[in-house]
């Protein structure tokens, strides 16, 4: 078997008949999934509404899509770099946008705060040791969840994608990165194994994989400030004035998020300068003609830089995203932590958040323990337990079915099984 075939290898074999390409096929299977679609009910940073069109799960997984794609296809276009991408073991800008459309497949209704949660239960209460997280959950998905054929579980997806959506080519460790961040639950085994044979060292993410991270990182550092500026909440008008303020958001920044101590103070304070300083945005956003290019012509001019700034060193044959473009980023990213995701509102929110999953995860847990009332989960989720499940098994399957869900299916049926809301009787609740 070629390199290229184990790359592209799944069972069965597609269709000879099929004119895609391996990597587009596993595209088109994730963009067609039902967990796909469901990211469209899933909040980015803030509950979308009618009001204002801000970013979903989806919509920004579409982005990270894109620019996933243009970072692949700007790397293959350096005839330089074809030595380096063979040696990192390959590079196809299909298998990336894979990826990307993949990556937050296993994001739970209502985000972080579901995701800490779920995996608070699990570990501690269920006694379940790779508690819950979305990547593992992404590869959960993939490999067993989705559905497409009788003749296997899963989406039948290549070697190569599989790798590629392994932003953590590990399992769940005792401390430090490993208890935090995982790429595979202990029953996707099998499937882990397999897909890290592709890597050229152990535990040390592929190329397309350090692709999909960055465009997720751009994605969210620049288009949820767009989102919010566009709102009022996000001051870049006075940012962009006002070195002072700037100052002041840096000093916060390094306070609120302990990572940035990786950098220096003065330099992360030059490069939000540098980036915000020059901006064209001077003024409140009001929906005008010139608003709306000068945002766009911004945003935009972002995603260039930070798609532009990736390399492959043809010395040490690495992806390099330079020091200064990942400080920018990270810099960037706080903006929305310190003007949106840190308000009292979303605090408030996110209170409420986290009683309606724990008391949802409670009664589906205790439903699944009886074969009378196993009757009010989806008809999938029962297949799943056998004839007599473990608490383990079913405390699993619980979080299965809890992340399958958008956010208002998830109030729909948390208040339907508690008595808030009967809802209409001829109206069942299909993740």
């Amino acid at each position: 078997m070629s390199v290229r075939d184990e790359r592209f290898h799944s069972a069965p074999h597609r269709d000879v008949r099929d004119p895609r390409s391996e990597g587009r096929r596993d595209r088109d299977r994730i963009l067609y999934s039902s967990a796909f679609r469901r990211l469209a009910g899933i909040t980015q940073v803030a509950p979308a509404n009618d009001l204002h069109p801000i970013h979903n799960r989806l919509t920004h997984t579409l982005e990270v899509a894109q620019i996933g794609r243009s970072l692949a296809e700007n790397l293959l276009r350096v005839e330089e770099n074809q030595a380096a991408i063979s040696a990192l073991g390959g590079l196809d800008p299909d298998v990336v946008e894979a990826a990307c459309l993949a990556h937050d497949l296993g994001h739970p209704p209502f985000g972080h705060v579901a995701e800490a949660e779920l995996d608070d239960i699990l570990k501690n209460s269920k006694q379940v040791a790779d508690g819950y997280e979305g990547n593992p959950q992404t590869f959960r998905i993939l490999t067993k969840l989705a559905m497409r054929s009788p003749d296997h579980t899963g989406l039948n997806l290549t070697r190569a994608t599989l790798c590629a959506v392994l932003k953590y080519p590990w399992q769940r460790g005792p401390a430090d990165t490993r208890a935090s961040k995982w790429g595979a639950y202990a029953s996707e085994e099998d499937e882990f194994r397999w897909a890290v044979g592709l890597l050229a060292e152990p535990e040390q993410r592929g190329l397309e994989a350090a692709l999909m991270d960055w465009a997720d990182d751009v994605a969210y550092a620049v288009h949820d400030v767009e989102d919010f500026y566009r709102i009022g909440l996000i001051p870049l008008d006075r940012l962009t004035l006002y070195e002072e303020g700037r100052n002041r958001f840096v000093e916060s920044e390094l306070r609120r998020n302990p990572a940035l101590a990786a950098y220096n103070r003065d330099d992360l304070a030059a490069a939000f300068n540098d980036i915000v300083a020059g901006s064209p945005i001077q003024e409140p956003y009001s929906g005008r003609k010139v608003d709306r290019y000068r945002l766009r012509m911004f945003t935009s001019s972002l995603v260039s830089r930070y798609v532009d700034a990736v390399t492959i060193d043809p010395t040490s044959k690495e992806l390099r995203i330079p020091r200064a473009a990942r400080m920018e980023v990270a810099i960037f990213k706080g903006l929305t932590w310190q003007y949106v995701i840190e308000s009292r509102a979303l605090i408030g929110q996110r209170y409420g958040h986290r009683t309606v999953i724990r008391s949802l995860f409670s009664i589906i847990c205790e439903a699944g323990a009886s074969t009378r009332d196993r009757r009010i989960l989806p008809e999938f989720y029962r297949e799943l337990l056998d004839s007599d499940p473990t608490d383990k098994d079913i405390a699993r399957i619980a979080a299965d079915l809890i992340a399958s869900m958008t956010e208002a299916q998830v109030i729909a049926l948390h208040h339907r099984l508690t008595g808030i809301s009967m809802g209409a009787s001829l109206d069942p609740i299909l993740p």
